[in-house]
């Protein structure tokens, strides 16, 4: 591999006005360019499942397990995050760390202007 930090490639636009690329050994971060909740992963799942979700923009976000009554069962997340692509990870557990029972649960986030909710499958 070639080492490019440091080059800078010089160029002229069609009013033939300079322009100026320089080059870095920084890894390239592309952010998304749409709100995102996706399926979690493994679904069914036992003992934990992987949530993921994309911001475009950073926001307070809050990310809450629900029961199938619509309970609150536990909060993941309740912080401001940066742009970018985000996974957490829920073990099972409700707010007291107590593993819950089988059965139908929801995940929903609200970040800046997306709110969604999934259906997810806990099985023992």
């Amino acid at each position: 591999p070639v080492d490019l930090a440091g080059v800078a490639i010089e160029a002229r636009n069609a009013e033939n006005k300079t322009l100026v690329f320089n080059l870095s050994a920084e890894p390239l971060v592309v952010l998304p360019t749409a709100y995102r909740l996706a399926n979690n992963y493994p679904n069914p799942f036992n003992p934990q499942t992987t949530i993921a979700f994309d911001l475009p923009e950073a926001h307070d976000v809050r990310l809450a397990i629900y029961d199938i009554r619509g309970h609150l069962v536990t909060e993941l997340i309740s912080e401001p995050m940066a742009a970018g692509s985000h996974t957490i990870v829920w073990n099972g557990t409700d707010r007291s760390n107590r593993r819950v029972a089988s059965g139908v649960y929801f995940y929903q986030i609200l970040a800046g202007p997306m709110k969604d909710t999934k259906r997810m499958l806990l099985v023992k």
